[in-house]
């Protein structure tokens, strides 16, 4: 009985793992793509202009979440700061859905994964859902009590003193803080947003001289590091949590909560209870792709399994935040509105799809459990060259190339603050990444101090 057990998690790891092997380069290249349009395509005018509820008003709240891909608790952050400054309703939560549902790492993982099928049932249905979001919004909005917690979200952030990061509008810390040429104080959620910030203000020129220079890289390396920051626990969770699910589920699990067969009804029932199932799940962002697999290998209908995608932002840790950005009411109708436009949604799609005769056939492919993952083919190629990639980014950004107004460690090349450990030579004082760092450099300064006394960007800097 142990060696079974054993042998399960075993399988359990291996069919994890594995997926996560199959989806490496997509998400990868997509997080690249998606730090290079967070970095050069410009956002701000595009934020001012999401007060409205009309059309126009949702269709530029959409294309900027597009452009704002994160993870659903920084999609929520952000819509918070857009709400509190006087986005409409409707485009507060047409940018929280676009900005975890689509974005291009999702794409390439779900086309990885699930097939073009559901692909083109992410991308279409993400429209044809804010669209019945809008109107469902439109018809039921509880205007007096959404103005009042308005009122009430900016007074209480007023008397607890909350800034917003104006990188990413999420809430400023005191130890990141910086005052302006023009004294206005500007407080940020974390270092990363902080040298955001700091790159913009010292940026030069288009984003073809930008992506010329280190300092360029250094922007995406920056970005790159954030997105995955905010993203690498709900996708690992997500990879591990689906081959345990596709191992230790029995099948009848799903014949129990989703009814099998054809027709309306069946449709209907699988896409109200794949948005229940990811309420319940605790799986948010690009994490839940992975679990679709498993519903989808376990026999749950294309119906439910595009609902249970559609549906991460109204999982249980979410719904909290929610709670306490705006009480329980307000909680309430976000979960409601979602809960039926993503089942209604997901229900639509299968009904287009069939009607079209695309929808994805299961009994074709191979199940999980007999897969190969590891073998040599386009996947280890395409993963070879987006590890590549990332390592470049991570070395770009660990040795600091292009960084302004830091300094260099003059050991090992990393950018470095002026906060940890220091020493004097010749007059100069030198910052260091770590005390290990440090000895070395206080044992022979001498090979160290020539031209390694100004910073990543090769500027003139003093150490003082």
């Amino acid at each position: 009985m142990q060696m079974i057990l054993i042998d399960s998690v075993l399988e359990a790891l291996r069919i994890g793992v594995g997926f996560l092997w199959t989806a490496a380069w997509a998400i990868i290249m997509g997080l690249v793509i998606t730090s290079l349009v967070q970095v050069y395509v410009s956002k701000e005018r595009m934020a001012q202009l999401l007060g409205r509820g009309d059309v126009r008003g949702v269709t530029r709240a959409t294309l900027f979440g597009a452009a704002s891909s994160g993870c659903s608790f920084g999609a929520v952050a952000i819509g918070k700061g857009l709400f509190k400054k006087g986005a409409h309703v409707v485009p507060f939560l047409a940018f929280m859905f676009a900005s975890t549902n689509l974005i291009v790492e999702l794409g390439l993982m779900i086309l990885v994964l699930l097939g073009w099928e559901f692909l083109l049932a992410e991308l279409l249905g993400g429209l044809i859902l804010i669209a019945v979001m809008a109107l469902l919004v439109h018809l039921t909005l509880p205007e007096t009590l959404f103005e009042r917690v308005r009122e009430e979200l900016a007074e209480r952030d007023r008397e607890a003193g909350t800034t917003e990061d104006p990188t990413c509008g999420m809430e400023g810390k005191d130890e990141y803080t910086v005052v302006t040429d023009g004294g206005e104080t500007l407080k940020f959620c974390s270092p990363g947003c902080l040298e955001t910030y700091e790159q913009a203000v010292a940026g030069r020129g288009s984003w073809r001289e930008e992506l010329r220079s280190w300092g360029g890289w250094y922007k995406v390396a920056n970005q790159y590091r954030k997105e995955w920051s905010m993203l690498w626990t709900d996708v690992v969770a997500g990879f591990l949590i689906s081959g345990f699910v596709i191992v230790f589920v029995p099948q009848w699990v799903w014949n129990s909560l989703f009814l099998g067969g054809d027709g309306v009804l069946v449709s209907a029932e699988n896409a109200v209870m794949g948005v229940a199932i990811a309420v319940v799940s605790f799986v948010g962002s690009m994490g839940n792709v992975p679990f679709a697999v498993a519903l989808w290998g376990g026999g749950v209908s294309f119906a439910g399994v595009i609902a249970f995608v559609y549906a991460d932002l109204i999982t249980i840790p979410v719904l909290n935040v929610y709670r306490k950005y705006y009480g329980w009411k307000v909680m309430l109708y976000i979960l409601g509105v979602f809960f039926v436009t993503m089942a209604f949604t997901g229900f639509l799609m299968e009904q287009l799809f069939d009607l079209l005769g695309i929808v994805p056939d299961l009994a074709g492919g191979e199940t999980a459990t007999e897969q190969e993952f590891f073998v040599v083919d386009y996947t280890l190629v395409l993963n070879l060259l987006a590890f590549g990639l990332s390592g470049f980014l991570l070395y770009v950004y660990r040795r600091g190339l292009g960084a302004p107004g830091q300094y260099r460690d003059p050991v090992c090349g990393m950018r470095v603050g002026d906060d940890g450990p220091s020493a004097a030579a010749d007059g100069e004082t030198y910052h260091f990444c770590s005390a290990t760092c440090r000895r070395t450099f206080e044992e022979s300064p001498g090979a160290y101090t020539a031209d390694h006394s100004v910073p990543a960007d090769g500027t003139a800097h003093d150490h003082h």
